[in-house]
């Protein structure tokens, strides 16, 4: 299992804070677990959809999409932080 989870905006946006994702090899990356989401279509294909920055952390380290995830990981996504 991915322990998936969502913060900040994206937590509002898709109601909900987190879920799992049976581990499967077709989504062994961050990048996949995003094409995995954006293929639920609507509200998902919008927060992950082309032109939207997501930041990743996998088993809370920031990482790119092309990151690996193996089974029992913790993905999480969350925006762009700007501080002032």
């Amino acid at each position: 299992m991915i322990n998936v989870l969502f913060f900040a905006r994206l937590r509002e946006e898709l109601k909900t804070a987190s879920e799992t994702l049976d581990y499967a090899p077709e989504i062994a990356t961050v990048g996949a677990v995003v094409a995995l989401l954006r293929l639920r279509g609507g509200v998902w294909q919008d927060v992950f959809g082309d032109g939207q920055t997501v930041l990743a952390a996998v088993n809370q380290e920031m990482c790119d999409m092309d990151a690996p995830v193996s089974d029992g990981d913790e993905v999480a996504f969350f925006p762009p932080v700007t501080g002032g």
